[in-house]
């Protein structure tokens, strides 16, 4: 079982930087896979960033490629999401998840979710 809370968001102005943080409890944290998604009003929760537990390697919707950066501290229980260069259709709410399967950019490929945290970017 792993519970996640996610913390960071706000508001921010165009072109700034967010750094988006979810803890974990549980004592296998280091063995999930994580993920960010986001949901922006009237719309589908959509993939965003995921980095795999075994290998460290990450993935990025190309949406957020190269201004996002997906990072993990297993002796923290922590996953990060730094977020640069942010635009007004990044505002959404922000979502992690952990899971075990293969398939890191499927929201169904994830067990456990947290309670999301907003983040508003201002033009």
């Amino acid at each position: 079982q792993v519970q996640l809370v996610e913390s960071g968001g706000g508001l921010v102005q165009a072109g700034g930087s967010l750094r988006l943080s979810c803890a974990a409890s549980g004592r296998t944290f280091s063995r999930y896979n994580m993920g960010w998604f986001r949901q922006a009003p009237g719309k589908e929760r959509e993939f965003a960033a995921a980095i795999r537990w075994l290998s460290g390697s990450t993935y990025y919707a190309d949406s957020v490629k190269g201004r996002f950066t997906i990072s993990r501290d297993n002796a923290k229980n922590t996953v990060y999401l730094q977020m640069n260069s942010l635009r007004p259709e990044d505002t959404a709410v922000y979502y992690c998840a952990a899971g075990t399967q293969v398939l890191l950019t499927s929201e169904f490929h994830y067990e456990y979710w947290g309670q999301g945290t907003q983040v508003t970017v201002s033009s």
